[in-house]
């Protein structure tokens, strides 16, 4: 896959994501929009919100998405202007690696503790999980980019500081 879809993949995923989390905070305001997510007991957005078991460290769960959302847009976008730099998709890979794994804690309260499953809150994860799957490839890409112009020019490597 080129560089370029990967950035893609990226993008859609941290916008879609984003917008749907934005959904979450919304129906935490206006909560007759949780009905339009409800299926049954189990598949209910509404049984999840309630629940009080939907923040981490205090923050909602809502506002941990949309942030953490906002930041994978701003570092990918840094990252591509930036592209001889690894530091950005690193820092991308470590953004997108924390939120998978807050994902998973939100997974785990949802399956094991509430007993419901959020179909949005879902959403938002699976969007996480391509951003992170996405930005793995990146990583690699940079770091074959990396080491093919280090072995095109070795004289350019960096000395140590005297």
């Amino acid at each position: 896959m080129r560089t370029r879809d990967i950035r893609s993949v990226i993008y859609l995923a941290g916008g879609f994501g984003l917008i749907v989390a934005i959904y979450t905070y919304f129906e935490t305001v206006e909560a007759s929009l949780q009905k339009y997510c409800t299926l049954n007991a189990y598949v209910s957005c509404g049984a999840v919100a309630n629940s009080g078991r939907t923040t981490l460290f205090g923050i909602p769960d809502s506002f941990i998405g949309i942030g953490g959302f906002v930041l994978i847009l701003l570092v990918a976008g840094i990252a591509e202007s930036r592209r001889k730099e690894l530091l950005w998709p690193y820092l991308l890979l470590l953004l997108t690696t924390g939120g998978v794994a807050v994902s998973l804690y939100f997974l785990y309260e949802e399956l094991f503790e509430i007993h419901a499953l959020c179909p949005v809150c879902l959403a938002a994860w699976v969007l996480g999980w391509v951003a992170w799957g996405a930005t793995i490839a990146l990583v690699r890409k940079a770091r074959a980019r990396a080491r093919s112009r280090a072995l095109e020019n070795p004289t350019a490597t960096p000395s140590p500081p005297d």
